[in-house]
């Protein structure tokens, strides 16, 4: 089973274009969807999950065409969203059991066992009775995948799951969608690089509804080997080393400004030899300097 997306494109109303012209071939298996806020990673995981249509392009879930055959796809499909509601009152049982009946399991045997077993794979099976709304941003996000798992699709997409969770948490869902993935092909949408090196074995990166690199994570790492290369300096000096060299980025460290620049040979003015990583990868794609 294959996710192939072709020539994709969306254009809003109001003259935005969320999609141009993207392609991407998913395997089974985790991968990962990298770009900033409003690169069109969302547009293009509701155009995925059938909630809105493309202005051109295919997508096809093995033989099925997800842009015309949508109820089909719904029946394979598991999602996400960023923004998760829940109905106030409602515990876990109440609402898996009322989705399985959505999906087709009408006899109630049948779907209580489903229920039961979803809820304990996911370690909310103690808090099954408690209200949806008590449950913490790490148990939400757990619940959110026990739903997006009933019927056993093939597809599962998450968008931004991690946005808010505590490291303990973040780990827990981690582990959850390492195991998911090991029998579904698993979209995992973020603007975070550590979700994707840890958990993807493929990814792609998206900038302004373009695809600016599809492939291995550990490759885009390694072709910026030797072309990487740090120095602490000054608040004062950042101007400056802007204008004189490729930077990628800057962050705080210590209350300076740790500068990593782009160059095929050393750059000099200090700078020193860096060891390359994802975000590296990621901010010199944006920025147009690869």
């Amino acid at each position: 089973m294959e996710l192939r997306i072709e020539g994709l494109s969306k254009t809003y109303a109001n003259g935005v274009k969320a999609l141009d012209q993207v392609s991407l071939s998913v395997p089974r298996g985790m991968y990962g969807l990298l770009g900033q806020n409003g690169a069109g990673k969302s547009t293009l995981m509701r155009t995925i999950a059938t909630l809105q249509d493309a202005d051109s392009g295919s997508v096809l879930l093995g033989d099925l065409n997800v842009l015309v055959e949508k109820d089909a796809v719904r029946q394979r499909l598991g999602y996400l969203p960023q923004d998760f509601g829940v109905y106030p009152r409602i515990n876990a049982v109440d609402m898996l059991s009322h989705l399985a009946l959505l999906k087709g399991i009408t006899k109630s045997s049948e779907r209580k066992a489903l229920v039961d077993s979803m809820l304990r794979r996911v370690n909310l099976y103690e808090h099954r009775k408690k209200a949806l709304t008590s449950y913490s941003g790490g148990m939400r996000q757990r619940f959110g995948i026990a739903q997006a798992l009933i019927g056993n699709p093939q597809l599962l997409i998450v968008d931004e799951p991690t946005a808010g969770l505590d490291p303990g948490e973040r780990n827990r869902f981690y582990n959850l969608l390492a195991e998911v993935g090991e029998s579904v092909i698993v979209i995992l949408s973020t603007h975070i690089v550590e979700d994707v090196l840890e958990l993807c074995s493929k990814m792609a990166i998206i900038h302004q509804g373009r695809v600016l690199y599809e492939g291995g994570p550990e490759a885009a790492v390694s072709s910026l080997e030797g072309k990487i290369w740090q120095r602490r300096i000054p608040k004062a000096e950042l101007n400056e080393i802007e204008k004189r060299h490729r930077v990628i980025s800057s962050k705080m460290v210590a209350g300076q400004p740790m500068v990593h620049v782009y160059a095929d040979s050393s750059p000099g003015d200090g700078f020193e030899p860096a060891r390359p990583g994802l975000e590296d990868v990621f901010f010199s794609r944006i920025g147009g300097l690869v």
